[in-house]
């Protein structure tokens, strides 16, 4: 059975249009029955990726151009199977959506434990901060994967 994962951030331009290409890319290579998408608390619909998350992705082979921002919405977060939020405030959000069991923050699902550390916003700042959160998604995702494949997300079947 396909497990959908949903990452979440702010306004889905910058740290989970990234996150979703870096575990579409772990995924395939792994070959794992997984599909993944992105959405923001508050974003603006149909808002492209940000240039900092364009540029860095595609130093890293990450082509961001088709993106389109999509806000949160409890139809989302009831198709996912797990939903990952790169801050407290998101996993708040998807809560009240009635995500509940499924819902956690990337990095407490990447350790297996209750870490309370968010991945950075880097919108509006220079092109290192976007470099800096791109190499945090990377090790967390990985971590993420190989949690994927080695158990299924609570609520999947």
């Amino acid at each position: 059975m396909t497990v959908h994962v949903l990452f979440v951030c702010t306004g889905n331009t910058c740290r989970s249009p990234l996150a979703e290409a870096i575990a579409r890319r772990l995924i395939a290579e792994r070959s794992l029955d997984v599909t993944v998408a992105s959405a923001g608390t508050s974003a603006l619909h149909g808002a492209p990726a940000s240039d900092g998350s364009l540029l860095v992705g595609l130093e890293r082979s990450f082509d961001l151009s088709r993106h389109r921002a999509r806000r949160l919405t409890s139809e989302l977060v009831d198709e996912a199977d797990l939903v990952l939020g790169m801050a407290t405030h998101h996993v708040e959000c998807a809560h009240d959506l009635g995500g509940q069991e499924k819902v956690f923050l990337l990095t407490d699902y990447a350790l297996r434990r209750v870490t309370g550390r968010s991945i950075a916003d880097p919108f509006g700042g220079a092109v290192d901060q976007y470099r800096r959160m791109a190499d945090e998604l990377e090790q967390e995702l990985a971590r993420v994967v190989e949690r994927l494949a080695a158990e299924p997300p609570p609520g999947s079947s």
